[in-house]
């Protein structure tokens, strides 16, 4: 279906083009409100979600959590949570999208774990939708390496799940809407096109540029690497939050359940050491989530240029009064990572945390 909304622009009146160190000027919560609760109702084409304003800011977090544990309860209960209305979906293609940056199996805890892309796929195979999983790896022009290293390759062919490389795929052209890189537009892999909603599966990691990686970054793995590079070096060329919140703003089915449970820390996204913090997190809003993550994570969100961006450009709340809890409270949870000794990251710190060189 077409996307029906058109997100605030990056550039001001002038056309002058926004920057990280330039901020737009911020959209109003009722504007977000009404272009985000219009975009998400026709997610489905189906009275899927409820409530949309709470939904839009609606995060549900739950502790605990193990690898072997009921993985497809919490996701179920976070979806509903979140106001997916599941017996809506029958029919549906549904694209998991996890993260597979450079996979390892000296270090596991870099990419999405198996077995919650599978729980996450059966929850959604129980109530009738089709599912299909996708990556476009950035730092393997070889797929099926990145599969085998993971351990996501058996683990889909023995859930009968079909994988779609994205770095390989067909692609059509769409413009930039939010115009906050100067890129005019984005090719998007056939799968992308085709689904009807799109499920951002991020590990919970640090990263060593932006500070922090999670739902809205992991989405750089729709873009395929035979029109942007390994590692997507045209999308960093370009600003790496100015162009995480244009494919943003282009991808408007989107959800997302976060693999929070081992985690890195550190020299992330690909260096760092290993965090079990055993969550899960579920949001329809990948800003409120990525958000709340920054604030488990010891970060202040607007200190995150990505995240104050895309708020900017309307995609969503990120302060933490337009956001509703569900589950776990995120102060509950709290537990500052590591990260490098840098001054660029050091000043998106809410306070003193633990540093690592």
């Amino acid at each position: 279906m077409p996307n029906t909304t058109s997100p605030q622009s990056c550039r001001d009146q002038t056309g002058k083009q926004a920057t990280s160190g330039q901020q737009p000027t911020p959209i109003n919560r009722r504007a977000w409100l009404a272009a985000g609760g219009t975009a998400l109702a026709s997610l489905l084409a189906a009275p899927v979600l409820r409530d949309m304003a709470a939904m839009r800011g609606s995060v549900f977090i739950a502790r605990n959590q193990r690898y072997d544990g009921n993985l497809q309860q919490t996701i179920q209960d976070g979806l509903v949570a979140g106001g997916v209305t599941l017996n809506q979906l029958r029919g549906k293609q549904i694209l998991l999208k996890p993260n597979l940056v450079e996979p390892s199996r000296a270090i596991p805890h870099m990419t999405t774990h198996p077995a919650i892309i599978v729980a996450a796929a059966e929850v959604f195979r129980r109530h009738g939708a089709e599912v299909q999983v996708g990556e476009a790896p950035g730092h393997l022009r070889d797929t099926d390496v990145a599969l085998q290293e993971s351990g996501v390759g058996p683990a889909l062919q023995d859930a009968g799940l079909e994988f779609a490389d994205l770095n390989y795929q067909q692609v059509v052209w769409h413009r930039n809407l939010a115009g906050c890189s100067t890129l005019r537009g984005f090719y998007l892999p056939q799968s992308v096109q085709e689904a009807d909603l799109i499920v951002s599966m991020p590990k919970m990691k640090t990263h060593h540029w932006i500070g922090m990686t999670a739902s809205m970054k992991n989405l750089y793995g729709v873009l395929p690497g035979i029109k942007y590079g390994w590692p997507k070096n045209v999308l960093h060329h370009h600003g790496i939050s100015e162009t995480v919140t244009d494919i943003n703003a282009i991808l408007t089915k989107t959800i997302t359940i976060v693999d929070g449970i081992d985690c890195m820390e550190g020299d992330g996204p690909i260096m760092g050491s290993c965090k079990t913090m055993g969550l899960v997190l579920v949001g329809t809003n990948l800003l409120a989530v990525d958000g709340t993550l920054a604030r488990i994570m010891g970060f202040e969100p607007q200190h995150i240029a990505y995240l104050e961006m895309s708020q900017s450009a309307g995609l969503g709340p990120l302060r933490q009064r337009h956001i509703r809890q569900h589950g776990e409270s995120w102060r509950d949870v709290m537990d500052a990572f590591k990260i490098l000794n840098h001054d660029h990251l050091k000043s998106l710190r809410t306070s003193s945390g633990p540093l690592v060189s």
